[in-house]
């Protein structure tokens, strides 16, 4: 069963900013602005083969990995199951949630044990309220995940196109 711990003082800790600090989305703010977003942040810690969520799933909430492996995983339409992503330490995935609440795209599953550091989207705009510089701060790290992720999926696709000429 997940077990979701809610509140931050279980994530008070220097282990904890570092890891946040590794993330595109955190990386430009200082250690006061990430003890600021901590109270609005919860652990969530998953055995091996336990599923976050599943494609399809209505997504509110970003993730943030602290400790042990994910994979993303999204079923074929030949009936098995692709391993899009493997998530390690400091990654995230799920950014977009945080803006809208468009369906997940994958399933989450834990290759191993777990844990990781959820922001909701409710928590996040009650960040953008309270600590209006921070939560602009957020976004522009979101704006440059999904520029890394555009630059790496194209990067990828030209591969597989065809010359126009």
């Amino acid at each position: 069963m997940t077990e979701i711990i809610k509140g931050h003082k279980n994530l008070l800790n220097n282990d904890l900013l570092d890891i946040l600090a590794l993330n595109p989305l955190f990386s430009t703010l200082d250690n006061c602005e990430l003890e600021q977003i901590i109270t609005h942040l919860n652990i969530v810690k998953l055995k091996k083969g336990e599923i976050l969520f599943r494609e399809g799933d209505k997504g509110n909430y970003a993730c943030f990995l602290v400790s042990g492996e994910m994979d993303i995983v999204k079923d074929s339409v030949y009936g098995y199951v692709n391993v899009l992503a493997s998530l390690n330490k400091g990654q995230s995935i799920g950014e977009m949630s945080i803006i809208d609440n468009t369906s997940r795209y994958a399933t989450l599953l834990a290759r191993t044990e777990a844990s990781i550091i959820t922001l909701t989207q409710a928590d996040f705009n009650l960040i953008l309220e309270k600590y209006t510089k921070t939560g602009i701060k957020i976004l522009k790290g979101i704006a440059r995940l999904l520029s890394i992720n555009m630059q790496k999926v194209s990067g990828r696709l030209s591969d597989y196109m065809q010359p126009l000429h």
